[in-house]
This record gives structure tokens, sequence and C-alpha cells, in this order.
């Protein structure tokens, strides 16, 4: 289980999420401005976006993890989540798709979508165990890789965190 607790991302965040991002994602890494542009969206009474880190708790304090969800209308897409390799298999995962499920249904979206590369049977499997099914391809998404993405829904992600029942810590 992990010791990661989850908190707002702050503009502070980008640069330890960036080292996150490039070692995990070399080929088709967020920039600085990506992130930049969601944070400006995250926050507010007309937000549109909820991103989270995960940090490790203690003096040491250390983001081991993030995710972000943006939200038009009744529809919410998953823009990224990530975890370091040291806490795959901890759950760190589960939790923060958790949190922006939660926050899909606080925008009161019905469905949230999300693409995810044809090669990552890992995190494929952690969106069916939330309920996601492919509905379709996009080819060449992940440049400059050229690699697929899988396109993935999940209708009424209120279900399925209630399903999930993860707590978060924070």
């Amino acid at each position: 289980m992990t010791t990661a607790v989850l908190r707002e991302m702050r503009w502070w965040d980008i640069e330890p999420v960036l080292e996150l991002e490039k070692d995990l994602f070399p080929e088709d890494a967020w920039s600085r401005g990506m992130f930049w542009s969601d944070l400006a969206h995250a926050r507010g009474p007309h937000a549109t976006r909820r991103y989270v880190v995960a940090e490790t708790p203690g003096e040491d304090k250390r983001i081991v993890g993030y995710g972000g969800l943006a939200s038009a209308g009744d529809v919410a897409d998953v823009q990224t989540i990530a975890v370091a390799r040291e806490h795959w298999g901890t759950g760190l995962g589960a939790l923060i798709l958790t949190e922006l499920l939660r926050a899909a249904t606080a925008f009161e979206c019905t469905q949230v979508m999300l693409e995810c590369r044809v090669d990552n049977v890992r995190a494929q499997k952690l969106y069916e165990r939330f309920g996601f099914e492919a509905i379709g391809f996009r080819r060449g998404y992940y440049q400059p890789g050229n690699v697929d993405a899988l396109v993935m829904r999940l209708n009424d992600p209120s279900t399925s965190v209630s399903v999930q029942g993860t707590e978060i810590n924070g």
C-alpha cells in the first residue's frame, strides 16, 4: 500500500513533475507550458481542471506521482497520470485515478475519456478495473514515436468511485 499523500498541484510543483515526466515518458513528455496552461484553469469558481500530486510524507517530501483531469460540459478527460517506477504496484495509480474521478463527478460529468499508449498494458489494466472500456484507436497519437493510443471511456464516474472506495489522505 502506498504511503504517499495527495494534494492539489501548484505552480511550484511543475519542475519536479517535469523531472518525473521526462523519466517516465522520454519521447512524448509534456512541456512546462502544457502544465502551466492546465494549472491556470484549475483554480477559482470556474475551474475546469483538477491536478494533484502524490507526495511522500515527512521532512524529505518528494513528488512520486501526479494526475490531471479536464472537464468540458458533461465530459471529462484524464489528461495525464504518472507514478514513479519505485511506486508501481503500490496502489498509487488507483489513488490518483480515484481522485480524478471524484473531480469528474464534482464537475457533473457523466463520461470520462482518456487515451492510453497501446503498449502500456499496466495502465490499461488499471483503467479496466475502474470500468473504462476501449472504444477506439488514435493512430500515431504519441509523437515523435508514432505510437497509437487506445481510446477508453467510462460512463458514470460516480459509480466507479464508490466501487473503488479508495480514501485520500490530506
